[in-house]
């Protein structure tokens, strides 16, 4: 595994951090370097362009960075603290210091581990009243989430063509062979394909029905927290058009991610709890397509992962296990 940047080495130092952390521990997504400091996180955005997303230039990356502050005060406002700049004094990193501003952070209250709802999950301790919670607060702010002609828009079979189908297995042709098979990539193209043509009227009305809004857009498992309040946090940011979605996309994601931890029956109910406060019964015509693409998604960013020159051999190996795990899931769903 290369060398991590120097900067990022520099922000491994306890004393580069305003509150003085005792400890700093690094995670890693292929889009993010997450350093846990104590009762704070520090989420530094990697310059990387990945088509969908574009983080390549420090400025981008502020942009990014007030956005994702903006929106996930949402669903979780007392967690989203604000930007900092990343400062270089002389050769002395620094976080909101002095010196010339090599790049910037998201800070945020450090959310408890052991209350995320995918910890939960592995051992057992998610019950149908806690999804149901979870229902009724994606229910609500789905409701209050922006809608208009702009946003409306997106919800036309171009651009969800171009979303659900062109994007999703152009940008995993690569990986067939090597982490999809040819037949179970085909399977799915077809079958993604064919419901899009055969469905134009289904997903013409939900466009007027005003069910394309300024959603959440990565509404699973790992984003979600039952601490004093339910907190659903990290939306997608850079991108409006991966967030100007069908609400019947964000509830598919989240049922989908319980049925990959092998809770059906939290799913099941999860869906019907949303149905019941939101009143889209026409939702479940759209689930199986959703939750197959959601799953997709999952074993795509899997395939992204797999690729990043950061990660260990051990944790490719893990990462390598769960995008196939997710691509026998989407098939699951035809």
């Amino acid at each position: 595994m290369p060398e991590l940047p120097e900067l990022i080495q520099a922000l491994l130092d306890p004393k580069a951090y305003p509150d003085l952390p005792q400890r700093v521990e690094l995670r890693q997504t292929q889009m993010s370097y997450i350093f846990l400091a104590d009762d704070y996180v520090y989420k530094v955005k990697k310059p990387v362009n990945f088509g969908f997303l574009d983080y390549s230039t420090l400025e981008k990356r502020l942009f990014y960075c007030q956005k994702e502050v903006e929106l996930n005060r949402r669903l979780c406002p007392d967690a989203y603290l604000g930007v900092l700049p990343v400062n270089n004094d002389n050769g002395r990193v620094g976080i909101g210091g002095k010196g010339t501003i090599e790049e910037y952070t998201v800070k945020m209250r450090r959310l408890p581990d052991e209350a995320m709802m995918d910890v939960l999950l592995t051992k057992n301790k998610v019950t149908p009243e806690m999804v149901a919670d979870v229902a009724a607060t994606v229910a609500e702010f789905h409701h209050k989430a922006e809608t208009n002609d702009s946003i409306s828009a997106f919800g036309n079979l171009e651009t969800i063509t171009k979303t659900t189908l062109e994007e999703n297995f152009g940008q995993t042709e690569k990986y067939v062979g090597i982490i999809i098979s040819r037949e179970k990539y085909q399977h799915l193209k077809d079958y993604t394909s064919n419901f899009l043509k055969n469905n134009v009227p289904l997903f013409r009305k939900r466009m007027y029905d005003s069910r394309i809004r300024d959603c959440h857009g990565d509404l699973h498992a790992a984003h979600v927290c039952f601490c004093d309040r339910i907190c659903i946090y990290d939306c997608i940011e850079f991108s409006d058009r991966l967030r100007y979605i069908d609400v019947a996309a964000d509830v598919a994601f989240l049922a989908m991610d319980l049925d990959h931890y092998g809770r059906s029956d939290l799913s099941d109910g999860f869906v019907a709890a949303y149905v019941e406060k939101s009143h889209d019964k026409e939702l479940k015509q759209l689930l199986n397509f959703y939750k197959c693409y959601r799953a997709y998604v999952r074993g795509k960013v899997g395939c992204f992962q797999y690729d990043d020159p950061y990660i260990s051999a051990g944790e490719k190996e893990q990462t390598l296990a769960n995008a196939r795990g997710y691509f026998e899931l989407a098939e699951s769903y035809i």
